[in-house]
């Protein structure tokens, strides 16, 4: 049993053999699928998934606090499963290619940002647009940690 179809379960939602498929895919995703994307994979193991199924059940899961739906300016909603523990994302808008990180200067900037207008900061999504930086011979460049 996969990690999000046993989140379902702790939480209550009946499994049927069509949400579980989807879970299995979403739980083996590396990226940010959509719900195209994930269409494809889940009928690639079950071809009766419908695209309606999975508008369903990713809906179900983020209503549930499973799932996280992203906006990355491209048209279409993205998911991934709800993070364990807080990341940012950087977008190649060329290629799509989602990046996460996390940066403990960029994460006090922002507790600093807050507390200076007079917040305390409970929550924040940073999302970094750009394109690959291109070195002398077509290498791109060493990415800072």
């Amino acid at each position: 049993m996969d990690r999000i179809e046993k989140l379902c379960i702790e939480k209550g939602l009946r499994m049927t053999g069509q949400r579980r498929v989807i879970a299995r895919v979403l739980s083996e995703s590396h990226d940010h699928p959509d719900a195209e994307e994930l269409h494809r994979r889940a009928a690639a193991i079950d071809s009766h998934i419908s695209i309606a199924t999975v508008y369903r059940t990713v809906r179900l899961l983020e209503e549930a606090g499973i799932l996280e739906r992203h906006d990355f300016r491209d048209g279409r909603a993205r998911f991934e499963e709800m993070p364990d523990e807080h990341h940012d994302h950087l977008i190649d808008v060329q290629s799509g290619k989602v990046i996460e990180f996390h940066n403990e200067q960029i994460e006090e900037l922002q507790r600093f940002v807050a507390e200076t207008l007079g917040y305390k900061l409970v929550d924040h999504r940073l999302e970094l647009y750009g394109v690959p930086l291109e070195v002398e011979g077509g290498d791109k460049a060493k990415r800072k940690k």
